[in-house]
């Protein structure tokens, strides 16, 4: 059995197959899903999973090099964005909600949240441990 937080076994094979620059999003219940990007769906009612704790377990395995959010979170969300902030992520870039969802479009996979915060998405950029 595994040591680390993360049990959900497709995040685990998604984040040990990502290469230096690929990206996995995580995203609320909301957010749009392109065609052809795989979705692992936790989403089991509103609010559940949230989207923080999410975030908080695949970053326990994913060493990430950057992040992506939308500039409307921090004007939406404030608390949320206040929460992301307080995580220490590497590399900031911020964007509109309509570039974010194009971006998604490169994503390796979307996990989607049961979260119902507008805006409560972030592209994850993978980086390397050594």
């Amino acid at each position: 059995m595994k040591k680390t937080a993360l049990l959900n076994a497709a995040i685990s094979q998604v984040i040990a197959t990502m290469g230096h620059g690929d990206t996995l999003v995580i995203g609320d219940v909301g957010l749009p899903v392109p065609p052809g990007v795989p979705v692992i769906d936790l989403a089991v009612t509103r609010g559940v999973p949230g989207f923080l704790t999410v975030l908080e377990t695949v970053l326990s395995e994913l060493q990430v090099e950057f992040h992506v959010v939308a500039d409307e979170l921090a004007q939406v969300s404030p608390m949320l964005a206040a929460q992301i902030t307080a995580l220490e992520l590497a590399g900031k870039r911020s964007v509109s909600h309509e570039n974010f969802k194009e971006q998604t479009r490169r994503a390796r996979a979307v996990i989607r949240t049961g979260e119902c915060t507008p805006y409560a998405n972030i592209i994850l950029g993978s980086g390397v441990v050594f």
